[in-house]
């Protein structure tokens, strides 16, 4: 499922179907709460009701970024250590740093 790379990456990746419907997923589960959030907030849903659903999304969203994570790490990394490539680990440590801000 090789997609074209959007303008501000200079890389792609080939998921499998299996990590590629997984991940899908989850961004659907999250965009649907997200739209949830925005018609609760629409219709003048109180406040703390607003904050835990946001809570929700927020713990879908950083799932997903652990999913993409441990995939990345496990295919991405662990091919480049093995071609040699060590400059990989200096981008994993700066993504895990943008990541724990």
């Amino acid at each position: 499922m090789e997609k074209p790379a959007c303008a501000c990456c200079k890389k792609t990746k080939e998921r499998s179907e299996a990590e590629y419907k997984s991940l899908i997923h989850r961004l659907n589960r999250i965009e649907g709460q997200i739209r949830g959030i925005k018609g609760m907030v629409e219709n003048n849903a109180y406040c703390t009701d607003i904050l835990v659903q946001a809570a929700a999304a927020n713990a879908a969203l950083n799932a997903f970024n652990r999913e993409l994570l441990s995939n990345h790490i496990r295919t991405c990394v662990a091919d480049d250590i093995r071609a040699g490539k060590a400059e990989t680990l200096d981008d994993l440590l700066a993504t895990l740093q943008k990541l724990m801000k």
